[in-house]
């Protein structure tokens, strides 16, 4: 089973408001990142791919950092395109995929075209669900489970 890295955390301090970067955050299952301005409901945790951020970067010819996405969880070495239902092992934590994250009008705020880019094949990252309440630490091994034992469901 492929395998990838927790590349950066951010948590985002007020609506609207600026993504601090950090080097380990707190989930709390069925809420969210503590801390983070978006607590509970269905979008407790935003996650982008590095590798999709770089390919949609590179096509606008830009430099705009990730943190103009404006995600929790930057990861690389696994696909999010179509997970929709699958569970992300992200350190200790278990996220549920709920769906696709589109991307907003403050996108083009960053670099003009940016939204558009991000639309095809899940550029905007996906959304998820906290199944458990654990520490994560950038550096960690993301993992899909692949099986309703692994899943706990």
């Amino acid at each position: 089973m492929p395998t990838g890295t927790l590349e950066a955390i951010w948590i985002k301090r007020a609506k609207r408001g600026p993504m601090d970067p950090t080097n380990q955050a707190t989930l709390q299952a069925g809420y969210g990142i503590v801390g983070n301005a978006d607590w509970g409901g269905r979008r407790q945790v935003t996650i982008l791919r590095r590798e999709t951020w770089e390919r949609i970067v590179e096509r606008l010819g830009t430099s705009v950092e990730p943190t103009a996405r404006r995600a929790n969880l930057l990861v690389s070495g696994i696909e999010l395109a179509d997970t929709r239902g699958r569970v992300l092992q992200v350190g200790r934590c278990r996220i549920r995929i709920g769906g696709e994250t589109k991307p907003c009008e403050r996108m083009d705020e960053s670099c003009p075209g940016l939204r558009e880019a991000m639309v095809p094949m899940w550029g905007g990252g996906a959304y998820g669900e906290v199944l458990d309440d654990a520490e994560i630490l950038v550096g960690d091994t993301v993992a899909w489970l692949g099986t309703e034992t692994e899943e706990g469901s």
